[in-house]
């Protein structure tokens, strides 16, 4: 009976092992192809893409003026430093106030390292000292972010503001490092020039700077869709289900705010390139706070808001600033603006009607659009003729009591300027509400056809 019942077992066995292997390696096979199965290109986002890289080639063609070329350069360092803040803000939720410490300290430590370039003692091309800054910044940030981000919300502000306000002092208490009230200067003009580039030219350092701006745009956006970048989110949205499915809230933060500093310190490093100076005020509460303003009016839910924060902060700082006295006026009013009926910033302004024109209804629209456009900017006229007027008794009565604005001479001592500069304030202010009232109306009902519209498409 064993000899048998081990006869039978071996005639059994290949018999087995045979149809075991049939069986299991179709369904193995299928799931590899479907494992390899790459999915269709997203045609949109590469004409976005390249839309932005053929932009940034054709600027300094289309705006050749040396004004211009400034303008364009500052612009291109501030997307760099607005979108590596928006990873604190936009994508982690956290609310920092010293952002400027990592952009001036990449600063400081790039324009060292090309003082030290044009001694002769350190071998490195200038187009890489940006890259400088950008350890810089990220290093600085590596440690004083170990601090910060054990803390999220009200106390985590408080600690970016304390610790900003540290750096800023300490910028006045070690002049060997920061310089003190002078700064620190140097020439980027150093070492034999690289296929004839000297980056003696603003146009070449423009350039530099775009390239530097695409591919820190682009790699920063590739960090928000990468599993580190979904989690920041997730933090940013509930820290407390983050820690009950096993990862650090407090590390995901330390990580993005490490990688924001270095970015960051790229951007800073960029600044003493095409500025060839260095200041304290590049890590003043001032700047940190000018990167939460235009940050936030650009639109921080959104990716592409910050480059329109920065193009923004740029067009204030540099031309608003210098068509008069009172652009930070102006600035506190379009923010109250902005946060009242806007909150979500230019880029939500955008989307929202981007969606509308996605479905046929923004020829709807265009009629309420301009009746709000041109009642604001009347408003605007005659606020702005009040503001100036008032501007000009106090700081420029020495000039006589004639102001040029908008082309039109004003006499500040004549009660006819006061009282048409006042009727027209409140003249536009009350059309505006008008206006706005008839806009939400017509708003509301687009918003319901376009949900039925939805609804429609998805029963079918």
């Amino acid at each position: 009976m064993a000899a048998t019942s081990l006869t039978s077992a071996r005639h059994e066995a290949p018999t087995t092992t045979m149809t075991t292997p049939t069986t299991a390696t179709a369904p193995s096979r299928t799931a590899r192809r479907r494992s390899y199965r790459f999915q269709p290109w997203n045609v949109g986002r590469w004409l976005v893409w390249g839309a932005f890289a053929l932009l940034l080639v054709l600027a300094p063609l289309l705006w050749s003026s040396s004004f211009a070329l400034t303008m364009l350069s500052q612009m291109g360092i501030a997307i760099i430093v607005c979108l590596s803040y928006n990873l604190l803000l936009g994508q982690g939720g956290m609310l920092s106030f010293g952002h400027a410490v990592y952009s001036g300290l990449g600063a400081y430590l790039a324009i060292h390292t090309l003082n030290q370039v044009g001694a002769g003692t350190l071998a490195l091309p200038v187009s890489l000292v940006p890259l400088v800054g950008g350890l810089g910044g990220g290093l600085f940030a590596l440690l004083l972010g170990h601090v910060s981000t054990r803390k999220s919300g009200t106390t985590f502000a408080m600690i970016t503001l304390g610790v900003g306000e540290l750096v800023w002092s300490m910028s006045l208490m070690l002049p060997e490092f920061f310089g003190g009230e002078g700064g620190i200067s140097s020439n980027r003009v150093v070492g034999p020039p690289v296929l004839g580039i000297t980056f003696g030219p603003q146009i070449q350092v423009y350039y530099l700077i775009a390239l530097y701006c695409f591919v820190c745009t682009a790699l920063m956006f590739a960090f928000t869709r990468t599993p580190l970048g979904r989690m920041l989110n997730a933090v940013r949205d509930n820290a407390e289900r983050v820690e009950f499915i096993g990862y650090s809230a407090s590390r995901i933060r330390w990580i993005a705010f490490t990688i924001a500093g270095f970015f960051a310190g790229i951007g800073g490093g960029l600044a003493a390139l095409n500025f060839e100076i260095v200041t304290a005020e590049v890590v003043s509460a001032h700047r940190s706070g000018a990167y939460l303003l235009f940050v936030f009016l650009g639109g921080a839910i959104f990716f592409f808001g910050p480059i329109l924060g920065a193009i923004l902060m740029v067009i204030a700082l540099v031309l608003l600033s210098e068509l008069t006295m009172a652009w930070l006026l102006y600035l506190g009013l379009v923010f109250l603006f902005m946060v009242v009926y806007a909150p979500g910033g230019l880029a939500s302004l955008i989307m929202m009607n981007l969606r509308v024109a996605a479905f046929g209804r923004l020829r709807t629209l265009w009629c309420a659009w301009l009746g709000l456009a041109g009642t604001a900017l009347a408003a605007l006229a005659g606020l702005g003729a009040m503001v100036e007027m008032v501007y000009h008794r106090q700081l420029d009565a020495a000039l006589g009591d004639q102001m040029r604005f908008l082309g039109t001479t004003l006499d500040v001592r004549s009660p006819d300027a006061w009282i048409g500069a006042l009727l027209l304030l409140l003249t536009g202010a009350g059309l505006f509400e008008l206006a706005r009232r008839q806009f939400s109306r017509e708003w509301d009902e687009t918003q319901e056809a376009i949900e039925k519209e939805i609804k429609r498409r998805e029963s079918l």
